[in-house]
């Protein structure tokens, strides 16, 4: 073999390199996590999946299409956009962020989580599930998912901003245990997420892991 082979062989291993970095990039650089959960319909989302997550969370909570389920803030957000791609993408690339999401029997992302990590404890948000598929415990499993993921982690708590006209919601939570801290704070239109059709406040609700 001459120089000149060689060369070119060097050259051919550096390009199929390349070529196998990026159809693993999501493995190697979205996926840094190992964790099983008990439901097996449910895991840890990455950056193909932003697309379906921003569709789910728009139609849980903004627009006509939400008000078939109860988790809805159509009656409190103008609109029809929850989130949009360039949000979903960056808060999957964020440090100490994940999505957990929930697959149906045909694959269908039906059901999502966002948990942040801050300090000891568990930040959640962006909780949905379709419409169509409320009201079948899907709701629930990704909250027991969160629990684990977040015990993964060794953290000891789990806390959450909450509408605090959204009643029905907040008593579904206390009834997993999730307490109200007194925590007020003023719900700031951003831009993105809605127009607000009154005065929006959360409140911020925790539940103790230990």
């Amino acid at each position: 073999m001459n120089g000149k082979d060689s060369n070119w062989i060097k050259v051919l291993v550096q390009i199929a390199f390349c070529l196998l970095c990026y159809f693993l990039k999501d493995i190697i650089y979205f996926r840094p996590l190992m964790i099983k959960f008990s439901e097996p319909h449910i895991s840890i989302a990455n950056q193909l999946n932003s697309t379906a997550i921003k569709i789910l969370l728009n139609s849980a909570y903004r627009g006509e299409a939400s008000k078939k389920g109860w988790t809805t803030e159509a009656h409190l957000i103008a609109g029809d956009i929850r989130t949009d791609d360039a949000t979903i993408k960056q808060i999957i690339q964020q440090s100490g962020s994940v999505f957990l999401i929930y697959r149906n029997d045909s694959n269908a992302i039906i059901g999502c989580v966002n948990l942040q990590k801050h300090d000891n404890k568990i930040y959640l948000s962006m909780f949905s599930v379709s419409p169509t598929e409320q009201s079948k415990n899907i709701g629930k499993k990704l909250l027991h998912a969160a629990e684990e993921y977040a015990k993964y982690l060794q953290c000891n708590a789990i806390y959450m901003s909450v509408i605090s006209l959204r009643t029905e919601l907040i008593s579904w939570y206390l009834r997993h245990n999730y307490k109200d801290t007194g925590v007020r704070t003023a719900f700031i239109e951003d831009g993105i997420t809605g127009k607000h059709m009154q005065p929006l406040t959360f409140m911020t609700l925790e539940k103790s892991l230990v």
